[in-house]
This record gives structure tokens, sequence and C-alpha cells, in this order.
């Protein structure tokens, strides 16, 4: 931690059960260190004046095995209701003195100190209520929250994190282009933490990734489906899709084309100017990540169909903040919230078998539609 006149705290959040790792995810290691000593490691070579580091689930266990100098331990008693306790212990530790708060996930290692001290300095001078990180058009972590929103944070219950009173505060959020992959990436499995184990130097890795992957070189005449997101859902789509004859385009920052082997495309950043003008059907089946840029794309691209995998609460948080940034309210009706079909859907192949027969009724309503 360099200088005092920043007044930032961070709230590291460690104190979850790790549930899908089997194990204590705090202490698992990458190039020598723990996921942990990595993270307090960052925030140290920052600007942040306070580290608060919540721990719950194996609290002793990474207490006995970890130092922990200059940090302000707190213990969440009530860590398996959620990361809202978690997020309550850890503000309710922060000094009087911090004007505001990086939230940090203990399993996103890779994040620069750059990148804090880059986040810090825009808050100094633009003041925004929340400010968050963006790399090649994803958003990601960690959040900066001002001292005034605290109190709401405060009232949080249950696994709901910052992202629960976005939708409050539609004019006081601000997002920053940094030039960090680190934002966007996590450790929430063992494949996840096997995957950055093999890669040597995973940052600079997924930043050499090119901005699109394609497996031809010449335009398709056929129609496009692009899929914002990687997960079952996703997959699936990819599959229907190219028996149904579109050609594929997944945009996500990380995965490959030959992860994906469902796509005719990869794009690495969350521009869809870059993918040339098609007869063009969008599903955003991000679960929460990129939501919001992924609806904004769709409608600036003019796309023929959007979709959003999403309740109708969380979808209309992201209308009303794309309404606010200048978006049509019509394009905005015409997005699809929840995405598909109501056949009363299980699993993600019934899921995208609702979503694709919505995007052919779609084709073969579009000369009296017109676009959405």
């Amino acid at each position: 931690m360099k200088g005092q006149a920043t007044r930032v705290a961070a709230i590291v959040l460690a104190a979850g059960m790790s549930r899908r790792m089997g194990r204590p995810k705090q202490l698992l290691r990458l190039g020598g260190k723990s996921l942990l000593q990595r993270t307090l490691d960052t925030i140290r070579g920052s600007e942040v004046n306070e580290i608060v580091l919540v721990l719950g689930a194996a609290a002793e266990e990474v207490q006995t095995q970890l130092t922990f100098d200059g940090v302000h331990v707190v213990i969440n008693s009530d860590f398996q209701k959620g990361m809202g306790t978690s997020l309550r212990t850890g503000l309710a530790a922060v000094s009087p003195s911090m004007q505001g708060a990086l939230i940090v996930l203990a399993d996103q290692p890779f994040v620069r100190s750059s990148t804090l001290d880059q986040m810090i300095a825009y808050r100094q001078k633009h003041a925004p209520q929340i400010l968050i990180p963006v790399y090649r058009g994803f958003r990601g972590n960690p959040v900066l929250l001002d001292r005034s929103v605290f109190p709401e944070l405060m009232n949080l219950s249950g696994d709901i994190g910052c992202r629960a009173i976005f939708g409050s505060h539609t004019e006081s959020i601000h997002k920053v282009p940094v030039d960090d992959a680190g934002i966007l990436m996590d450790v929430d499995s063992a494949e996840d933490w096997e995957r950055l184990n093999c890669l040597g130097d995973p940052l600079a890795y997924f930043q050499s990734l090119t901005e699109l992957e394609s497996q031809t070189e010449t335009a398709s005449n056929r129609p496009e489906l692009v899929i914002v997101g990687r997960d079952a859902v996703a997959r699936a789509l990819a599959k229907l899709a190219h028996i149904l004859e579109f050609e594929v385009t997944v945009v996500d920052p990380f995965v490959s084309l030959n992860e994906f082997p469902e796509a005719d495309r990869v794009l690495h950043v969350l521009d869809f100017s870059r993918l040339g003008e098609a007869e063009r059907y969008v599903v955003v089946a991000s679960r929460g990540q990129f939501d919001e840029e992924g609806v904004e794309q769709a409608i600036r691209a003019n796309a023929n169909y959007t979709a959003l995998m999403a309740n109708r609460q969380r979808a209309e948080e992201i209308f009303r903040s794309l309404e606010f940034r200048g978006l049509p309210e019509k394009k905005l009706a015409a997005v699809r919230a929840p995405a598909g079909m109501d056949i009363s859907a299980e699993g993600p192949t019934e899921i995208a078998l609702s979503i694709m027969a919505e995007i052919v009724l779609a084709r073969r309503r579009k000369p009296s539609a017109g676009k959405s």
C-alpha cells in the first residue's frame, strides 16, 4: 500500500464454501502462491489504504496456513446464508475515514495492482457511486463503491452481491475500460484451476487472443446466430443452430474456437460491428455477466431478433439502464425476455429448443414484422 490520500478500502470476500471445488478455494496454489495470497499481494501493491478480509468457511484452516500482515481479518459467522452477509460483514469493518471500497473477490488472483489504481484515480476525478471495470467490452470485478451506497448494501441478505443495488443507481454507474483480462478471470471450479495451471501465464495467454477467430476466410450467406455466453444452454443452442443451417458466432472473452467446435466464429471483444452485415439473431445467455452489454450491442447492430436469458425483474433493470443510455424504448420492448417459447422446457437442450423455435418463427414472420 502506498500513500494515504486516496482513502479507499479493499474488502476481500473469501468466506465462501467452495462447493464446486470440494476444498478451500482460498488455499489453492497458482504459480507457487495460494489464490488468496496472490489477491492480497495485488492489493498491497496498489494505492488502497486499508484491507478488510472476510473469512467464513474454513476460516481456521486459512488463518493457520496464511499470514495476514497489515490486513484486518473479520469472520462472517453467517457465511452459509450467502454473499450478502459477507458484504455486510466487510462494510461494517471499514474505517469511517474511507470514502469508498473496492469489493474484491478472493478467487480473482490475476487482477493487476495498476488496475486498482486506475479505478481509484477515476473515482477521484469523476465521483461515481458505482465504478465497474471493463475489458474488451466485457464487465468484470472488482467493483468500486462510494460510501453513499454502503447503507443499501448493509440491508442485503441471501446469496446476492453488489448487483442487487445497480438497478436503483442507473445514473451513477460508470464503466472504465482497462487493459487487464484479470478482471474477468476467476476460479469457480476444479476445471478452471487446472486450466489456469496448464497455461503457465494465463493473463498473457488470454490477452494474446485475437479479437475474432473464424473457421473460414469467406463470408457466409446463411443467417447468423450470435450467442453471448458459453454455458450448457449456449452449447445446446449452437448445436441446434448448426442443424438448422445457421452460422454460429459465440461471443466470449476467453473461449477459443477449438474449445467450442459447434461455433463457426468466436468473438473475443463485445463489439458486434466486428461481425459485418448479416441476417442476425442474438441470444444473450451470459447468466448475468454481460447481459446489459450484449443486449445493447444487439440493438445497436439492428439484429432481426434479440433474446435475453433472464427473469423479468432482471430484464426490466437492464432495460431501464439501457433506456437511460439512449436506446429507444420501442427497441427494448421488442427484446424477448425471458427467452424462448413457453414449452415448459427443462434442462439446457429443451431451453435451447424453445429459443430456436422462437427464432424460426421470427424468420418466417420477418417480411411483415421487420427488424426488432
